[in-house]
């Protein structure tokens, strides 16, 4: 006797389901790694306010402007470090230029020392002179033939002193420390003054005569020249007795 049909229909159901016996395997979720994003992006974020809300609470207190200030003048020294290499100064360039060293030194009324040079007493702490001697030792005319007044000071890069004529004393400079131009007036050269550099590594005595201009211009980029001025009489700069502003080019 045959089957039910009944009985058929429901066995051939059961095994051609896919959803039927342990074939069947439930997708997996992706749930769990976004919360693992979520909660490291929330946490980063979270570290990041904080650390925020510290810098703002640290900038309110009193003792962070001198940290804020030490950072300023790091700053700004490393970008004047950096104009300087990239933008060397025009006016040294021009004046290197301009004199290249062709100036006599008798014409400027200078003699340069170097540092073992028998005129300049030295040993290890350094060296000293006398002005006055070392003129006339260097056979100079026309410099102080005492201190009645006497000026010592420093020219710093691009700097420039004198630039002026005494009619009423002579003076005897003592000129060290940079790459130093020395401008005297003489009316025995073409332009009617001459000049010379004066080394960093030299030290140099010139004079400079009742009545004759004289100028002294720092052509060193970084470093500070030094000079002793020596007068034979002490001179009132506010009276008639002194030109000021020779020469209008330095």
């Amino acid at each position: 006797m045959a089957n039910p049909p009944s009985r058929r229909t429901s066995s051939s159901s059961s095994s051609s389901s896919p959803y039927s016996g342990s074939n069947y395997l439930l997708p997996i979720s992706d749930t769990n790694n976004n919360n693992n994003q979520f909660q490291s992006q929330t946490t980063a974020a979270t570290a990041t306010i904080r650390l925020v809300n510290s810098i703002k609470i640290f900038l309110r207190k009193p003792h962070a402007f001198p940290f804020l200030l030490s950072i300023f003048l790091f700053l700004t020294w490393v970008s004047l470090r950096i104009q300087h290499h990239q933008h060397p100064r025009s006016d040294f360039n021009t004046w290197a230029l301009k004199l290249g060293n062709k100036g006599k030194d008798e014409d400027a009324n200078l003699v340069r020392f170097h540092s073992m040079s028998s005129s300049i007493v030295k040993d290890k702490r350094g060296w000293f002179v006398d002005p006055v001697s070392l003129g006339l030792q260097a056979g100079i005319s026309g410099g102080a033939t005492n201190c009645a007044s006497v000026h010592i000071g420093e020219i710093r890069a691009g700097g420039v002193r004198g630039n002026h004529r005494h009619h009423s004393c002579n003076e005897t400079f003592v000129i060290w420390g940079a790459k130093t131009l020395f401008r005297l007036e003489n009316n025995l050269v073409d332009k009617g003054y001459a000049e010379v550099i004066v080394g960093a590594d030299e030290v140099a005595v010139a004079a400079s005569p009742s009545g004759k201009a004289h100028a002294l211009v720092n052509l060193d980029a970084l470093r500070s020249t030094f000079f002793l001025g020596c007068q034979d009489n002490i001179i009132n700069y506010n009276d008639s007795t002194s030109d000021f502003n020779v020469w209008k080019d330095i």
